[in-house]
């Protein structure tokens, strides 16, 4: 049987709490990666690590505030904590790849369309992922075109994000973009969830795993918690806050006197032992006379 499926139960409360998410996230990670541009290599992995953690934990936390208000009728709603949980590493780790790609490669070109595709590709594994770990009395089924849509939403979100990140112009441009990202991510989402249609077996209710009044609690200890660290440390980075572009980057400075001294440097000793060479070359012109 077909089960009327309702993912307004609260109203518009999880679907703005749920953005404001998104975008908290956003704005801490594309700041970070936006930081790695401008600092040595030995700092950009940390950096670029921090921002991965961020997106990744914005948008998980974001998920599933949106499926407070997800019900089914007929049925009540469980989520398996090992799947939950797992959907948390996966949207981290395949967000850092595709931020790694682009701090080390740059926002432009293959970089920025591989970095974008595996970025959203990680956002849209997240979500269903963390849609498989639901555990209730029926079938879920998607339609197929539907979940197409989302994650190309998701790509295309991720893209314009990791784009805007490599433009380093400022922290108004970087709070624009995760605007923008917060609302293609959360649009990806309830896309995904429109895909979505359950038919409920009315047989028996689903014992194990947890209810969502259950998940909030860790949501909001873990993912929010670092959240509000990450914030801190954006906070008291003075370059982070006022964006302004350093114009070289600080890995190219002590490249710069070394290549402009050394033709002044090396060319000086070089020309010594040429004058002594000469004279041999004297002594060969004067004996030759003598040997014919």
């Amino acid at each position: 049987m077909q089960g009327t499926v309702d993912g307004f139960s609260y109203g518009l409360v999880t679907p703005l709490v749920a953005y404001l998410m998104a975008c908290l996230g956003g704005a801490l990670g594309l700041r970070c990666t936006t930081r790695s541009l401008r600092v040595t290599r030995s700092w950009r992995p940390g950096w670029l690590a921090l921002g991965s953690a961020a997106i990744g934990s914005g948008i998980w936390t974001m998920h599933f505030i949106a499926m407070m208000g997800f019900t089914i009728e007929r049925t009540p709603v469980r989520y398996d904590w090992l799947m939950t949980f797992a959907s948390l590493a996966v949207a981290i780790v395949m967000v850092g790849v595709g931020v790694f790609i682009v701090g080390y490669r740059g926002a432009r070109g293959t970089a920025l369309f591989t970095g974008g595709t595996i970025t959203g590709l990680g956002i849209a594994s997240m979500h269903y992922l963390g849609m498989a770990g639901m555990r209730l009395d029926g079938q879920l089924t998607y339609n197929n075109f539907t979940v197409a849509v989302s994650v190309v939403i998701a790509m295309a979100a991720a893209t314009a994000a990791l784009w805007a990140a490599g433009q380093v112009r400022g922290f108004l441009w970087s709070v624009g973009a995760s605007l923008v990202m917060g609302l293609a991510v959360t649009g990806m989402h309830y896309t995904g969830m429109a895909a979505l249609e359950v038919h409920v077996h009315g047989t028996s209710d689903p014992g194990t795993g947890g209810s969502p009044a259950e998940l909030l609690a860790p949501m909001l200890i873990g993912p929010l918690a670092f959240l509000l660290l990450a914030a801190v440390v954006v906070m008291f980075d003075p370059l982070m806050v006022t964006g302004k572009p350093a114009g070289v980057p600080v890995e190219r400075k002590p490249g710069i006197p070394a290549h402009s001294a050394a033709p002044r440097t090396v060319p000086r000793p070089a020309h010594r032992p040429a004058l002594r060479t000469r004279r041999p070359l004297a002594h060969r012109r004067s004996r030759t006379p003598q040997n014919r």
